[in-house]
């Protein structure tokens, strides 16, 4: 099977049983994402204790790339420290939007490969905002706490 048809398969799979997909009952922080484009939406729930992501879950709707995101996100950043979400963050945005993308920490290699799938849709810039969309949630979720926030991806 070519790594294409592999990739598509993992993002048919999230997004038709995306993983972490519930609605947190207290969460430390959340945030919700809307992309008016297109109209997904997205909140993001975390369970922050020091420095480290103890719990991560979504709940939206939204196109099967969004809901892969948010999925594979959250697999990737339960149980990370805070400088490690955002050093993924950041790669991962570079990644899909055709930047530079850094050096990743050995230990996070494996988690940043996992997010691989997703690397296609540089090609589709309309497509980016989907895919990015619960990540940018995530991190007004870190900024605001409890309070909640709400971001647009326009």
């Amino acid at each position: 099977m070519e790594s294409r048809e592999l990739y598509q398969d993992i993002i048919l799979d999230h997004g038709r049983k995306p993983r972490n997909f519930h609605k947190m009952d207290h969460p430390s922080h959340f945030a919700h994402g809307h992309n008016p484009l297109c109209g997904d939406r997205v909140t993001v729930f975390l369970d922050v204790e020091g420095d480290k992501i103890k719990d991560v879950s979504f709940d939206g709707r939204g196109c099967a790339i969004s809901t892969a995101s948010a999925s594979l996100m959250t697999e990737v950043l339960k149980g990370k420290t805070l400088a490690e979400a955002e050093e993924l963050f950041k790669a991962f945005h570079a990644e899909v939007t055709g930047g530079e993308v850094p050096a990743v920490e050995e230990t996070l290699q494996d988690d940043f490969e996992r997010l691989a799938p997703l690397e296609g849709v540089k090609a589709y810039p309309t497509r980016v905002k989907c895919a990015t969309l619960a990540w940018h949630a995530f991190e007004a979720a870190l900024k605001n706490g409890a309070t909640g926030a709400t971001v647009k991806t326009e």
